[in-house]
This record gives C-alpha cells, sequence and structure tokens, in this order.
C-alpha cells in the first residue's frame, strides 16, 4: 500500500469524504435515469397524435389530472388500504417463513421434507388458487392478505435457509466444543449470522407483498377500494393520467417499502457484518 493509500485510510476525515461522494453517486446516478425516462416518455408521447395520446400521456399530464387532480385524494386513502394489506400479509409471511427455514435447518430429514412444499407453493400460479382464495376466506380483506403472503412467502423461507446453513463452520466447531444446546447455537450464532441473508429475502418479499395487495384488489373488490380496484376502474373508464398515477403510487410504495427494510438491514448489521457497510 502507498503511504497516500495509508494515510486516506487512516485518516477519518478522508474516510467521510469517500462515504459522502459515494453517498452523493448514489443519488445522483438514479435522478440521472430518471430525468432520461422522463424526457423519453414526454418525446413518445408528444410524438403521437392527439387522438392517440391517451395510449401515453405525458409525465407533466399524468402529475396535473392524475396525482393532483379530482381523483388525487381518493388514489392517496386507496394506497393507504393497499399499505395495509401489503403489511399484514408481509409481517405474516415473515413469521411463516422464517419458522419454516428454521424447522428445516435443525435437521437434513426436515429440509427433505418441507422444502419441495416451498417450492410447489411458489410455482403454482396464484392466478389459479383465486377462485379459492374467494371460497375460502371471501372476497375482502383476509383474501387480499392471504394473497399477499402466498406470493412473499417463499424469498423469505430460502434466503432464511440459505443463511442459516451459511455459518461459519469454525463458528459451529467452538459452539460444539462448548457443548451448546441446538437452542443456544441458533439464537447466539445462527441466527445473527444469518441477518443479513433473512433481510435480503424480506427486501424482496416487501415488494412481492404489494404486488399481491394490487392482484387481491383485482380480484376481491368487496370492502373499501385499494389501489388495484382504482387502476382497474381508471382502464375501465379509459381515463390513463388516472390510471399511470395510480401505478406510479403503487411502484413508489413497493420502491419505499424496499428502501425502509434497506434501511433496517444496515441498520442491525452494518456494526458487524461488512456487505452493509457501504
Amino acid at each position: 500500500m502507498s503511504t497516500a493509500h495509508a494515510t486516506a485510510a487512516a485518516d477519518p476525515s478522508a474516510r467521510a469524504a469517500g462515504r459522502s461522494r459515494l453517498a452523493a453517486k448514489r443519488v445522483v446516478a438514479p435522478l440521472i435515469v430518471l430525468a432520461l425516462v422522463l424526457g423519453g416518455w414526454s418525446l413518445v408521447s408528444y410524438s403521437l397524435a392527439p387522438a392517440r395520446r391517451f395510449l401515453l400521456p405525458p409525465p407533466d399530464q399524468v402529475v396535473r389530472q392524475g396525482l393532483f387532480g379530482i381523483e388525487g385524494p381518493n388514489m392517496f386513502d386507496a394506497l393507504q388500504r393497499s399499505a395495509i394489506v401489503a403489511g399484514a400479509g408481509l409481517l405474516i409471511a415473515m413469521v411463516l417463513g422464517i419458522v419454516w427455514a428454521v424447522l428445516m435447518s435443525q435437521a437434513r430429514w426436515a429440509e427433505h421434507a418441507l422444502f419441495p412444499y416451498a417450492v410447489a407453493l411458489q410455482c403454482i400460479p396464484t392466478l389459479a388458487l383465486v377462485p379459492l382464495i374467494g371460497f375460502w376466506f371471501g372476497f375482502g380483506f383476509s383474501a387480499r392478505v392471504l394473497v399477499c403472503v402466498l406470493i412473499a412467502l417463499f424469498p423469505i423461507v430460502s434466503n432464511t435457509l440459505f443463511g442459516l446453513k451459511s455459518v461459519d463452520a469454525g463458528l459451529r466447531e467452538l459452539f460444539a466444543l462448548r457443548r451448546s444446546s441446538r437452542f443456544t447455537v441458533l439464537r447466539k450464532l445462527e441466527l445473527p449470522a444469518a441477518l443479513p441473508a433473512i433481510f435480503a429475502g424480506i427486501r424482496i418479499s416487501a415488494g412481492l407483498a404489494v404486488v399481491g395487495a394490487i392482484v387481491g384488489d383485482f380480484f376481491f373488490k368487496q370492502g373499501a377500494p385499494g389501489i388495484g380496484i382504482l387502476i382497474d376502474t381508471y382502464r375501465a373508464r379509459l381515463q390513463s393520467p388516472e390510471m399511470f398515477a395510480a401505478v406510479l403510487l403503487a411502484s413508489a410504495l413497493g420502491v419505499i417499502v424496499f428502501l425502509f427494510f434497506s434501511w433496517l438491514s444496515r441498520w442491525a448489521t452494518a456494526h458487524w457484518h461488512g456487505s452493509e457497510r457501504l
């Protein structure tokens, strides 16, 4: 290592400046891509004939007529209801997925017995189960939450199981030398070591839970409407700006949930796990 590099590594101010530059790049790069996307969107939209512009309304029209138009308050209310459905489904999927993975990690025969059913649950098209879910659980809040659970469960199961089985072998031997119980190994070694993998699964499932809430809205329309019901309503009425605005709000909800769990993962593991320090 050169003297300059060694000085930079030892200087806290240099490290802080490096982290600031990295944070700035993380903010600026997505903004540049967003500007390019909006520019291309506007170019394509205004190149269409006015009579066909409803197929792709320009961004300014989506914002004016959609987000800040007459339907704006209804959209935000519906988004809140969809967020509650997605949050409930994600919470249930987290509990079930982590417990399922812990059971499989305790014995090879348990993994062989249970993991194929997790794969089968992931492979079954959710839309094929929609009629059965409606017959069994009705067409309201419970059915929508169940759809979220089914869609969001597998990433948590697979990532948690991977994290639990990826614990350093030397640490396992150390706990074995101390004759630690299986519960002690799970509580003090396996679960803490698996936290980055668990959070990776939760980040994936968070976005899938939002998708599940919207899919549930399309098929289970009893009760107060969620954002998915509004999207379907605007589609039927050919209200393109409102439909695009509702889709963007749903996407923003997924991004916000993903960023929240990314922050939570860094907060929980950055002080000891190298993958979260940057």
